[in-house]
Formats: structure tokens, C-alpha cells, sequence
């Protein structure tokens, strides 16, 4: 018979807080194969195993709507590779966006400091006066 975990051995062994495995089990990405006799949750060796899968897409940037997809995507097909494809180039145009947006306020706040190392004054900061114009806030 194979392993069954309480849900805290279950995230003890993933090594990720019982809260995480409960919410995955809320959002369908894992489930409990039993109950004990006092209705605790038992999971098995699959649901390690998911739990562990999920947390190595996530950490590659996939999402938790990529991983449900790839959890259902049949094994080792041509379907399957496509839709993994597919899912890493959304994701890579996702980063590029987000590098770039990234480089934009690193260029912003780079040419802020330099204005307030030329302009230091004991009485006003220009960022800030920027920022307050900016916002409308005085």
C-alpha cells in the first residue's frame, strides 16, 4: 500500500505551508484520496508529487491557471508539447513586458537621484516637488 500524509505531513514533505496546500485543493490542483476515521484529509504519493510539480513550473514563472492546464494536458504527446510551448512563449513576452517596464522606472529613478545630487537643497527636494505636481497632492 502506498504512503498516505495528513495534510500537514503532506505540506511538510512539499515543503510548503499547510495554507497552500489547502488553497490548492480549494482551486482543484490537488485533492484528498481519503479520510480517516476522524475525517482528517489523507493525501498520497501523487499529490506529492503534484504538489512538488507545481512548485517547479511556478518557479520557472509559470501560473497556477498554466499549471492546471499542464496537469491536464495528456503525457508525452505533440499536443502536449505545443501546449507547453505556446504557454512558455506567453510567459516569455510577459517578462520581456515586465523587464522593459522594469528598465524604465530603473532610467527614471537613475536621472531622479542625479537631479537631486545636482540640485541638493536644505529646503526642498525636486523629486518630491515633481511627484506632488504629478499627483495633484500639495
Amino acid at each position: 500500500m502506498s504512503k498516505q500524509y495528513t495534510i500537514s505531513q503532506l505540506a511538510q514533505a512539499a515543503d510548503i505551508p499547510t495554507t497552500t496546500v489547502r488553497y490548492y485543493e480549494r482551486v482543484g490542483l490537488v485533492e484528498p484520496e481519503d479520510r480517516t476515521v476522524g475525517n482528517y484529509r489523507l493525501y498520497s504519493e501523487e499529490s506529492l508529487r503534484k504538489l512538488k510539480f507545481i512548485r517547479a513550473a511556478q518557479a520557472i514563472g509559470f501560473t497556477l491557471d498554466d499549471v492546471k492546464a499542464l496537469l491536464s494536458t495528456p503525457n508525452n504527446t505533440a499536443a502536449s508539447c505545443r501546449e507547453v510551448q505556446s504557454r512558455i512563449e506567453n510567459r516569455l513576452a510577459e517578462v520581456d513586458q515586465r523587464l522593459k517596464d522594469l528598465r524604465h522606472v530603473q532610467r527614471v529613478l537613475k536621472a531622479s537621484l542625479e537631479k537631486c545630487k545636482d540640485t541638493e537643497q536644505a529646503d526642498c527636494c525636486h523629486v518630491i516637488e515633481t511627484l506632488r505636481e504629478t499627483s495633484g497632492a500639495r
